[in-house]
């Protein structure tokens, strides 16, 4: 892995030091801040903790000092502190529509040699009947969850 330098200002010290000194801040802000605070490069150390040393204090992995250490090198103090949302959007399986038929499939009698609908069934039955390309049980149980604690909806009962 390439090796990043953390070279701290005095500024960004001293904001660093703040963070990792009061107890307002989540968890992840702190540790961050104590990773770079350890592994400043223009304190007044003479010996410099190794990463191995650093994340074996913090109770973190290697990587994560690593990745800390890029993220501050690359993008900047602001960033490797604050959490960024994601950036992942992805487009819903079962619209409105689909999500009709999935209910009235699950309301509808199972088929032969089945006592009652399975979640992994329904998924399947959906795809039989190319209503979508392919659908996971799991995206189905949020369906039906959805639907049962809506107002007016199925009770869970």
């Amino acid at each position: 892995m390439e090796h990043y330098k953390v070279t701290l200002s005095e500024q960004e010290r001293a904001e660093l030091q703040g963070i990792a000194g009061k107890g307002t801040h989540a968890a992840s802000k702190v540790i961050n801040a104590l990773i770079l605070l350890n592994c400043d490069q223009a304190g007044e150390r003479t010996e410099r903790p190794r990463t191995c040393d650093i994340a074996a204090m913090l109770c973190v992995s290697e990587r994560k000092v690593d990745r800390v250490k890029k993220k501050f090198v690359l993008e900047g103090l602001e960033l490797t502190l604050n959490r960024q949302p994601a950036k992942c959007e992805y487009a819903l399986k079962i619209d409105g529509r689909l999500e009709a038929q999935l209910l009235a499939l699950s309301c509808s009698a199972p088929r032969e040699g089945q006592a009652r609908w399975s979640l992994r069934l329904l998924a399947d039955r959906l795809v039989e009947l190319e209503l979508v390309d392919s659908v996971s049980h799991e995206t189905v149980r949020r369906a039906l969850k959805k639907t049962s604690s809506s107002p007016g909806g199925r009770s869970a009962g």
